[in-house]
């Protein structure tokens, strides 16, 4: 949730006003707004925090909407090898002997 918000919020700030300070910050506001609206935890919008910098602080030469496609992708690859290594390589349990 935190990614899609920062990618589309860090293109659409990145497209109509540029690499600026002010409009960063103003991004990180509406992020904590829409974060607010949809009921999402702090880990959410911290995601979204990072990918809004990422995406309109980065210099990158092409559109930031394609910047911020790469990172979404970049983000939904990261996650779905992190379920298939939770399936293929589980948390073992610790099991603790009891001595009397």
């Amino acid at each position: 949730m935190g990614t899609v918000l920062g990618t589309v919020i860090g293109a659409i700030a990145a497209t109509y006003f540029g690499s600026n300070v002010l409009v960063f910050g103003a991004g990180v506001f509406i992020l904590g707004l829409l974060s607010a609206a949809a009921h999402s935890n702090r880990n959410a919008y911290r995601f979204a925090g990072v990918t809004l910098a990422i995406v309109q602080l980065v210099p990158w030469a092409g559109t930031p909407w394609y910047f911020a496609l790469h990172r979404f992708t970049e983000v939904c690859i990261g996650i779905g090898m992190a379920l298939i290594f939770s399936v293929v390589w589980p948390e073992q349990e610790e099991t603790v002997s009891k001595t009397t």
